[in-house]
């Protein structure tokens, strides 16, 4: 299929969109972005199948998406838009990818919204169990669906303040760890390696449930390129983002299972139970850590839950603004898409009722139908990078600002990787079942998005 052929530099939705977004505003969401829930809490049940080879499969998950990270920049800094990864779908591969691409991440960011507001409200019910947990996912949803109705700058704001809290937070936490592995920690007597005797405790089985593990918990690192596209300068707050993926994922995830493993045994109850940072705080002596945690993954969970209504309405409105959606979604004012958070955030609460009304059938069948949409992401953001780079070489190489890193072989060896994961996700049954249901959905988007842009064609 032809390449979409795309003159501007910049979709027409960044011209209706504001530029609210300063670079510090990026550069902490992007690396803030990479610390979300699933770190501090899912990491726990990685833990217990892997064992210290959590670290090896960190490390496979992070150089996976690191690659993703630097194709993306490199196409976001190219074409900066609101759309990110499904603009550029659309322009490497055709309207029907875009289409695909874009309302599969919608469904994935609203269906995370309302799970984000379900655990954040289970933490406030723990605190004050008086108090209706329905009652603080309202609040929640209508602060930060007001958050986002508001000026661009609004979001950036709580991004920013939030996203220093949990680095600050992890911060402290490899510091004190790293002081207690050296023995220099008062009260404290260091393990020195006597925890990471068995590499493979679970044998290769328990390695491959810890890296599907990990591969999920990087989820909502695209974030930053789709909020690039509001900011001031676009292409250097993408490039700056990306430059600097690779060490932040190194030191956050990796560095912090490292520490974690080697500070608390592997098969410790208290990893599940409690969650890995709070038991390694713990065995350190750390008073209060329990309480201490809740409030750093409470931080968390808002983070994301702002995070990916502001990620929803972009795409939505980008969707609808490439003519891929009901018009109505696509009003701007104040250079904010204010239907598209509106429905954003409906679907979101939503996801909500579901769950207290239909937790065994729908809601499940809903969160295995987005249980592998961000690979489906990934592989559409491979396939256009290897269709736009060579495009970019030919036509207009001043807009490589950003370089994917040993083109084409790199984009190849992440694919296979990708493929690799599917692989992996068939021969487990815990997630056989998101496997398939994502694959549904991504096959009926895909035949919607094909038929559309067939009678677009027509017209």
């Amino acid at each position: 299929m032809p390449l979409t052929t795309v003159e501007t530099p910049t979709e027409t939705d960044g011209a209706s969109l504001s530029h609210g977004l300063k670079q510090r505003h990026l550069s902490m969401i992007a690396l803030g972005g990479v610390i979300g829930a699933g770190l501090f809490v899912g990491s726990g049940a990685g833990i217990a199948a892997a064992g210290p080879s959590i670290v090896i499969a960190y490390a496979l998950s992070g150089l996976l998406v690191m690659l993703v990270m630097r194709m993306l920049g490199e196409m976001s800094a190219a074409y900066p838009s609101s759309g990110s990864f499904s603009s550029h779908a659309e322009r490497a591969i055709g309207p029907w990818a875009g289409f695909t691409a874009g309302w599969a991440f919608w469904v994935l960011l609203c269906t995370a919204v309302g799970l984000e507001g379900i655990g954040a409200a289970q933490i406030v019910h723990g605190w004050l169990p008086g108090t209706p947990e329905w009652a603080w996912v309202a609040l929640f949803m209508v602060v930060f669906c007001g958050t986002n109705l508001a000026a661009v700058k609004n979001f950036g704001e709580f991004e920013f303040w939030f996203a220093a809290l949990k680095v600050g937070a992890i911060t402290l936490f490899l510091v004190l760890g790293v002081l207690a592995l050296a023995g220099v920690l008062p009260g404290t007597d260091s393990p020195g390696g006597s925890h990471l005797t068995e590499l493979l405790p679970n044998g290769a089985e328990g390695l491959v449930i810890g890296l599907l593990a990990s591969v999920f918990a990087y989820g909502g690192l695209e974030t930053v390129t789709i909020a690039a596209a509001e900011s001031q300068d676009p292409v250097r707050g993408v490039a700056r983002a990306v430059r600097t993926a690779m060490w932040r994922i190194a030191v956050f995830y990796v560095g912090s299972m490292a520490v974690i493993v080697a500070l608390v045994p592997w098969d410790s109850p208290e990893v599940v139970e409690n969650g890995p940072y709070v038991a390694a705080l713990d065995r350190l002596g750390i008073p209060g850590a329990g309480q201490l945690m809740n409030v750093v993954v409470l931080v968390a969970l808002l983070s994301a839950m702002n995070a990916n209504i502001y990620g929803a309405s972009r795409i939505g409105y980008s969707l609808v603004e490439r003519g891929q959606g009901p018009k109505w979604l696509g009003r701007v004012s104040g250079g904010v898409p204010r239907v598209a958070v509106l429905a954003s955030s409906v679907f979101g609460f939503l996801c909500v009722l579901l769950s207290y009304w239909r937790p065994d059938d729908v809601f499940a069948w809903l969160l295995n139908m987005i249980g592998a949409v961000i690979l489906v992401v990934w592989i559409f953001i491979a396939v256009s990078q290897l269709r736009l780079r060579r495009r970019l070489e030919r036509e207009t190489p001043e807009r490589l600002a950003v370089r994917m890193w040993a083109f084409p072989w790199l984009t190849w060896v992440a694919l296979a990787g990708m493929a690799t994961v599917f692989v992996l996700m068939a021969r487990e049954p815990d997630t056989r079942v998101q496997l398939y249901s994502t694959g549904a959905m991504t096959l009926v988007l895909a035949a919607a998005g094909y038929a559309w842009q067939r009678a677009r064609e027509r017209r």
